[in-house]
């Protein structure tokens, strides 16, 4: 059992990670790292909002002010002609993750992902996915999985949450690094304080995602959240405070900093898991009350359901982690297969709730997935 520090901080890109010593490069990096393309030739957009919510102060800025976000959207794209391949992310930003990880300096530079900056999005309403990042991550972590999901209808908003993530940069240049406490004397506490702002954050981009001019609109009946590590517990408490979502999915985090694990769901929602179990995890299964899955994907580390993995290899990071950690990070799986896994299952679960397309990945064992172990199902 991975103790509940290591869900917390360091597989969320911060903690004692990041006060390892960087050893040498093993080898000269490739010219490109390519994230997987979608499985459907649907091209992608892209685009950045920079959001403020004048209603509620910032409870981590050291100064008073309103809470401002940068959110990530990815959506279909009617068409991707003359426009730029979109970056993974910011070099500022990219030079905060690779410290952190840590990945020899470049690296991030180096990923390539398939949306298109600014392409136009085709009309009618798209079904909306929220998508949080770990602990010290970043809004790009899971950018394979956006865009497989974008190429097949949905809209999803990727939320940077300040002061929690490992860098957010504004259009005005400044550069937010994360703030949060490695050590905290009570992680309880903490905890909720956390998933208190990233509930604030999902529930006001929800807001003005529904309610602001956009280039394309969403259905308000179908939406959902979803997120990594502590994204996934701020997913649960969305979906516990918000009618407004019909759907939630947790990627290997620990149901802290809510009542959740004691009072359950009422709304579809499944745990995609590294590990085999986890004594919040417990709790939730016995309190849910609807349609619930916990699957376990078999090798899989904890960043396995992100995109790190594919540039693990290439930045060096196994130079410079002790092995353990290495492998409980990343795991066994091989960064492609793992990505293949991780958009097979959410989508699944996904068209099944908000578009009433069967699932029959969600039924039972797959023989196209034998990785994946049914540790828990209801409904």
């Amino acid at each position: 059992m991975i103790r509940r520090r290591s869900l917390l901080a360091l597989a969320g890109l911060g903690g004692a990670a990041a006060l390892l010593p960087a050893g040498p490069a093993l080898a000269a990096p490739p010219r490109t790292i390519d994230l997987p393309a979608p499985t459907t030739g649907r091209p992608v957009g892209t685009t950045a909002l920079h959001l403020v919510d004048h209603d509620r102060a910032d409870p981590f800025a050291p100064a008073p002010g309103p809470r401002e976000l940068m959110v990530q959207l990815w959506y279909p794209a009617h068409t991707t002609a003359g426009r730029p391949r979109a970056p993974y992310t910011t070099p500022r930003v990219a030079a905060v993750i690779e410290r952190s990880l840590p990945l020899d300096p470049g690296t991030l530079a180096l990923v390539r992902p398939t949306a298109r900056a600014g392409a136009p999005a085709p009309p009618g309403p798209l079904p909306l996915l929220l998508l949080g990042h770990g602990r010290g991550g970043a809004r790009s972590n899971c950018t394979a999985l956006a865009e497989e999901l974008a190429a097949h209808g949905y809209l999803v908003a990727a939320v940077d949450h300040t002061y929690d993530a490992a860098a957010v940069e504004f259009p005005d240049g400044r550069l937010v690094r994360g703030a949060l406490p490695d050590d905290p004397p009570d992680w309880d506490a903490q905890d909720r304080e956390e998933i208190a702002a990233r509930v604030g954050d999902l529930r006001f981009v929800i807001g003005e995602l529904t309610g602001r001019r956009l280039p394309f609109r969403v259905d308000r009946e179908r939406i959902g959240v979803l997120g990594h590590s502590m994204g996934g517990a701020a997913a649960a408490e969305a979906l516990r405070q918000d009618r407004r979502l019909r759907i939630g999915l947790d990627l290997d985090g620990g149901l802290f900093g809510s009542p959740v694990p004691d009072l359950g769901l009422d709304r579809p929602f499944l745990l995609l898991t590294a590990l085999d179990d986890h004594d919040t995890w417990q709790r939730w299964r016995e309190h849910h009350r609807a349609w619930g899955r916990q699957l376990r994907a078999g090798g899989a580390g904890h960043l396995s359901f992100t995109d790190l993995p594919h540039a693990a290899g290439p930045g060096n990071v196994s130079a410079h982690l002790p092995a353990e950690l290495y492998a409980t990070l990343f795991g066994t799986l091989a960064p492609a297969r793992a990505t293949e896994l991780t958009r097979a299952h959410v989508l699944a679960f996904a068209d099944r709730f908000l578009r009433d397309r069967p699932a029959p990945l969600l039924d039972g064992p797959s023989p196209r997935y034998p990785e994946i172990g049914f540790r828990w199902t209801r409904g």
